[in-house]
């Protein structure tokens, strides 16, 4: 198993652990591949009731390699779109087609795809010392993963233009105002009460609660598949502009 994302399912209760700290839970390709097959089981598996997300050390994930990313600047417009459809894109479909409630543990910085992966949980919660920002204009790019549909419907329109226009940081208690999390806890006792409610989950598990996700889901999410397709061609055509392979060059070289 690839030590960089973790699994477990104890009692119920699934974890997903993104294991990146040197990198801030940045994910891979690898990682994703893994991820989404994880998130077939745990829809089959009649075991696991509620599944839990989280990253290791200081931050809960700081969205895609860079790196990795400067690796594929040379690619055509089509591969990209099709990378990201075919695996980026697993993930949020996955979590749809997911009648099980998922919690987002976000236990640190959470920026671009790593906040937009915490927007697709069902539940968010936050340590005290986590920070949000959707920074893709810093090297150019539009987000690719589905933040652009997953943030207008928690914040509206406005405030999410705003947040991706800008790329500032958001607090924990500004997040929580937002409603982009849920509550907000101390970071000695973050993870001990966001287990504790993800058990509560557990316990109250049943055919109905996950009936009440998927009447919820499908009242708000009526047209995933279309954005994500339209928006993996939006990705696709910006990451091969100059400006963009610019950007991702100049922050590769910032951090050497």
């Amino acid at each position: 198993m690839n030590d960089e994302i973790i699994f477990s399912v104890d009692d119920g209760l699934a974890i997903v652990r993104l294991n990146r700290p040197e990198r801030m839970n940045a994910f891979t390709f690898t990682m994703i591949d893994a991820w989404a097959d994880f998130l077939v089981r745990c829809r089959t598996d009649d075991a696991v009731k509620v599944i839990m997300m989280t990253g290791t050390g200081n931050a809960f994930c700081s969205g895609g390699d860079i790196v990795e990313m400067g690796d594929r600047l040379d690619q055509e417009p089509l591969q990209r779109k099709e990378e990201l459809f075919e695996r980026v894109q697993r993930i949020p479909l996955a979590l749809a087609d997911l009648d099980k409630p998922v919690i987002a543990a976000v236990n640190g910085v959470a920026t671009g795809a790593g906040m937009d992966l915490a927007l697709m949980c069902d539940l968010r919660y936050a340590t005290r010392a986590a920070r949000f920002a959707e920074t893709y204009l810093r090297v150019k790019l539009v987000p690719g993963a589905g933040g652009s549909y997953f943030l207008p419907r928690i914040v509206g329109a406005a405030k999410a233009l705003e947040l991706f226009l800008t790329g500032k940081f958001v607090d924990a208690e500004e997040a929580k105002r937002l409603g982009i999390v849920n509550d907000v806890f101390d970071d000695d006792i973050f993870m001990t009460e966001v287990e504790r409610l993800a058990r509560h989950i557990v316990e109250k598990s049943s055919i109905g609660s996950r009936m009440i996700k998927r009447a919820i889901n499908q009242t708000l999410n009526q047209d995933l598949r279309t954005h994500l397709d339209m928006v993996s061609s939006h990705y696709a055509v910006v990451t091969a502009t100059q400006e963009h392979k610019a950007a991702v060059a100049d922050f590769i070289r910032s951090r050497v």
